[in-house]
């Protein structure tokens, strides 16, 4: 086992930064390291920061998203198409595809995917309120923006067959080849997938 080369409030930073996605316990040393010899630049605003936000943030009560207000800054945008509902399973993916900019759509943010194995059932998710919504607000298109794992797909045909009665269209993501993607790299699945989806040109 390695010796301790910092005390214990450094080595609980290090611990608290490893458990962030992405982080393992080098890059948390090294951010750790960076926190602190940039004290006043970087770990006095963060905390702050930190601080602030830990006080202010709210999760959307229409749409499940994370902000400081509420309704969310996604729900008050008035210039979004209102007929037009994405639903993501998480705070992260409605980021991910607002950063992608490929539509001006409203969300729904699920809080997660039907997983048996992990004791999530339908009313530990935001689908009632879906639901509701897609009735209330007079919603012409769902698009099922969810993950291609058995979970995402199994969720996708829960919620497909809830809407089945309603005046709405059911749309989800495309699979198949990523852009810039070599055929050679790809796995079975998703090839399969791609010729399945394929499109006219």
């Amino acid at each position: 086992m390695p010796r301790a080369v910092a005390g214990p409030e450094i080595e609980r930073l290090v611990q608290l930064l490893a458990r962030l996605p992405g982080l393992g316990p080098r890059s948390a040393r090294r951010a750790a390291l960076a926190l602190i010899k940039k004290r006043e630049a970087l770990m006095a605003p963060l905390t702050a920061a930190l601080a602030d936000a830990l006080a202010k943030i709210v999760v959307c009560r229409t749409c499940g998203n994370m902000d400081v207000c509420d309704p969310c800054t996604v729900c008050q945008d008035a210039g979004r198409e209102r007929h037009l509902l994405v639903v993501v399973a998480d705070v992260a993916d409605l980021w991910a595809l607002e950063r992608a900019g490929a539509l001006n759509a409203r969300y729904h943010v699920l809080g997660g995917v039907l997983s048996p194995l992990d004791g999530v059932g339908p009313d530990d998710l935001n689908i009632p309120s879906l639901i509701s919504r897609v009735h209330q607000d007079q919603i012409g298109e769902v698009i099922l923006a969810l993950g291609a794992t058995v979970d995402g797909q199994t969720t996708a045909h829960y919620i497909t067959d809830l809407l089945r009665g309603a005046q709405v269209r059911v749309t989800r993501l495309a699979q198949g080849v990523p852009v810039g993607g070599e055929l050679d790299y790809l796995d079975e699945g998703t090839l399969a997938a791609a010729i399945r989806a394929r499109t006219q040109v």
